[in-house]
């Protein structure tokens, strides 16, 4: 295994808009990444397989949860520090860094907003500290850009919910302890429920044969018959407004996440264009890789503005929906043309497990539908600048 020598870009000294314990908290994170993730990643991605010591070391550098009170196990960090975790775990891989955003933005942001106080103190430190992981079931196998769609339904028994319906591409669904689901009630309201492994009709069979996310664990939700104790429904928030608050939240995730996979691969691409030689010369001497560097770094640097700005927006509760939408959007359509482009300036060796950029390049094949597609982002932003709504 080469070693990991990743240097980040910092071509507008944004370092200097950050804190001095973001920059404690990024360099906690980017050794953990060096040390646990970059040595083992590449065999992982082959095998097809989730790293699962990996849990404990999420957790110590507070990648689950890191925003939730200390109160409840959290880390009590800001949108910022959240934000810089994400781009240095997905500068790793992106399926590791959706372990940790489908933790903390999918599971422990419902429990903590929605939910009980009792709720909270009993779901929230063990997934906090790893020894519960848990998955969030909104997509079903007929509606994925239109959740509201959804046909998971649960009706009311008198002393408990029996929940119907199956959900698909859920991420850490084949090992998650608790499943945040999404369904309708008898009036087709959409209510969150707690669902535990081990209740009498819940499975999780796993997803194989994906070419992307290959070092995530994929799978359905299926509920037959699932008896769901009351106390496991979510009370403080129902609708479609509820799950996609959890997706905003993911969103503004994934916005500061595929700067760090393109940070990677830009890194990768100028150490190594820098060591080739052709014709005589290194291969970055020429005016064709100098362009497709330069226009690398100044994609990445708008995108580091974007992401930074939009978290000061965060930490303040003025970041809206379609702000957020704007930047996932942007900013993984800027990491997988980077990715394509750096492959193409490795040649044949960027195809190989030797360099992280192929891996980078099918991961992002999926961040780019996940989370909302791009063409739906783009229309969401199409309707937050007309007031006209496409999707009807």
């Amino acid at each position: 295994m080469k070693p990991d020598l990743f240097k980040a870009p910092d071509y507008y000294n944004i370092d200097d808009l950050l804190t001095e314990e973001h920059k404690l908290i990024r360099t906690a994170a980017r050794d953990w990444v060096k040390r646990d993730v970059s040595p083992i990643i590449e065999k992982y991605a082959q095998k097809a397989e989730f790293p699962t010591q990996i849990i404990n070391g999420l957790a110590e550098i507070g990648a689950f949860g890191s925003y939730i009170p200390e109160e409840y196990g959290g880390a009590g960090l800001d949108q910022i520090s959240y934000g810089l975790l994400m781009q240095e775990i997905e500068r790793g891989d992106s399926g590791v860094r959706s372990t940790a955003s489908v933790q903390s933005s999918l599971v422990m942001y419902p429990v903590f907003n929605y939910g009980t106080e009792v709720q909270r103190k009993k779901y929230l430190p063990k997934l906090a500290s790893g020894e519960w992981m848990g998955c969030f079931g909104l997509t079903e196998p007929n509606h994925g850009s239109n959740p509201g769609g959804m046909e998971t339904n649960f009706k009311d028994k008198g002393d408990h919910y029996l929940l119907n319906g199956a959900k698909m591409w859920i991420s850490n669904a084949p090992f998650a302890q608790v499943a945040v689901v999404w369904a309708k009630n008898e009036e087709g309201r959409i209510h969150g429920l707690i669902v535990e492994r081990g209740m009498e009709g819940f499975s999780t069979p796993e997803t194989h044969n994906k070419w992307s996310l290959r070092a995530s664990a994929t799978g359905e939700l299926i509920f037959d018959n699932v008896k769901v104790p009351k106390e496991n429904l979510l009370p403080n928030k129902s609708g479609l407004g509820a799950p996609l608050g959890c997706l905003d939240s993911a969103r503004y995730g994934i916005a500061w996440g595929a700067i760090g996979a393109a940070m990677d691969c830009y890194d990768t691409a100028l150490r190594y264009v820098k060591e080739r030689k052709q014709f005589g010369k290194p291969i970055g001497q020429f005016q064709l890789q100098q362009k497709k560097l330069a226009e690398m770094i100044t994609e990445i640097t708008k995108a580091q503005l974007l992401a930074w700005r939009l978290g000061t927006l965060k930490n303040d509760d003025k970041a809206t929906s379609a702000q957020i939408s704007m930047a996932k959007r942007n900013n993984v359509e800027m990491a997988i043309k980077i990715a394509r482009e750096a492959r193409q300036m490795l040649g044949g060796m960027g195809i190989t497990g030797e360099y992280s950029i192929m891996r980078h390049m099918m991961n992002l094949e999926s961040v780019i539908t996940y989370e909302g597609t791009h063409d739906i982002h783009l229309l969401i932003t199409g309707l937050d600048i007309t007031g006209l709504n496409a999707f009807k």
